[in-house]
């Protein structure tokens, strides 16, 4: 949202001015001379107060036609976890089983407080929330490897099975000795702005901007459909997503090999696939989804199926435009979209380049 509040405005200028780190994140500036946004740590000269335009969120500035500043890096940098969090991940990542209490956190000098605030904002739920839901993931990984419950509910941190048990059945919907089929949710950050990835055990179900609208419908739909609940945690699936969409943003990757788990009506499947078909570099528009499937008067059904997609990217809904070269609607924004065209123009350009010129025929 635009901020209009002119003692909003000037603090947040002022904080711009000293590069304060503790802004980073919280406004964004549009500076109307260069046609940037940046965020408050930003090295680069300062603009005057007269010429940026405050937002309280990344969306709006995109929106507003601002593109991201090459110095700061504000679509990378404003989400990233701070050092703090950082050090708090690397003490759960050492050692996933153990339990990290508020104790431990102040002995390594981290504000349980701050850490507490970060988490729900980016998670949506505490730090110790978070711990939970991974420890029950690695618990889950244990018990289909083989492991007995009482072995993995001792390794897991808990003092006792009846704990474990009720904390395992609260967050998976099933108690240890009924594995239940859950739905795994990894955030990450990329050049247009923090992402979040959801994974069943056959593939990735979901891959959307963390602003995207509906995304709370996205997710009970999902769970609906899956007969699964969302648990934060990975799994290859997800890293390898995440490792797929790093090289597409780096122009190194046109195509995805992560396997998909795409519930949904034959019919969506079969738009689905048609959106796999359109190359990258390349656009379409519903008219020729819908001819291509042999479906030529069903090209509003072909719209709500495409609108339906939870899998942006990789399901290149995005290639998608208006038969007269307009921009359509698009559940990452329409900035957002322009951005991933514009870029996947140029990988195509850089491919045929690549490639160098074709010989004459005859």
């Amino acid at each position: 949202m635009l901020m209009n509040d002119d003692a909003v405005c000037n603090t947040w200028y002022q904080a711009l001015i000293a590069r304060a780190s503790d802004y980073a994140g919280i406004f964004f500036v549009g500076v109307k001379t260069t046609g940037v946004f940046c965020i408050a740590t930003c090295r680069a000269r300062k603009p005057k107060r007269e010429n940026v335009l405050f937002y309280s969120d990344m969306k709006s500035a995109i929106d507003a036609g601002f593109r991201p500043c090459k110095v700061c890096r504000p679509t990378e940098n404003a989400c990233t976890a701070p050092p703090d969090v950082e050090r708090a991940l690397a003490l759960l990542r050492s050692n996933p089983q153990t339990k990290i209490s508020d104790d431990v956190l102040r002995e390594h000098q981290i504000s349980p407080e701050a850490l507490r605030r970060w988490f729900r904002k980016h998670h949506g739920m505490t730090f110790q929330a978070y711990q939970r839901m991974l420890r029950v993931n690695e618990a889950m990984q244990s018990l289909k490897s083989g492991r007995n419950a009482t072995q993995t509910a001792f390794d897991s941190g808990y003092d006792s099975l009846s704990g474990f048990g009720y904390t395992f059945k609260k967050l998976t919907g099933a108690p240890p000795t009924d594995l239940a089929s859950v739905i795994l949710i990894q955030r990450f950050t990329t050049p247009l702005g923090p992402m979040f990835v959801c994974a069943t055990d056959k593939g990735i179900c979901l891959l959307e901007f963390t602003d995207r609208k509906m995304l709370e419908t996205e997710f009970g739909d999902l769970q609906r459909l899956c007969k699964a609940r969302i648990l934060a945690g990975e799994n290859a699936h997800t890293r390898q997503a995440i490792k797929e969409i790093d090289e597409y943003f780096l122009g190194t990757r046109r195509h995805f090999t992560v396997p998909l788990d795409t519930p949904g009506s034959l019919f969506q499947h079969a738009v689905w696939q048609a959106l796999l078909e359109v190359e990258c570099g390349v656009t379409g528009h519903y008219a020729m989804l819908a001819g291509k499937m042999g479906r030529p008067n069903a090209v509003r059904a072909v719209a709500n199926a495409t609108g339906a997609n939870r899998i942006a990217i990789i399901i290149p809904c995005h290639r998608i435009i208006g038969k007269d070269g307009t921009l359509t609607g698009y559940g990452g924004g329409v900035a957002r979209k322009k951005w991933l065209l514009e870029h996947e123009g140029k990988m195509r350009q850089q491919s045929a380049l690549a490639k160098g010129p074709s010989l004459p025929q005859g």
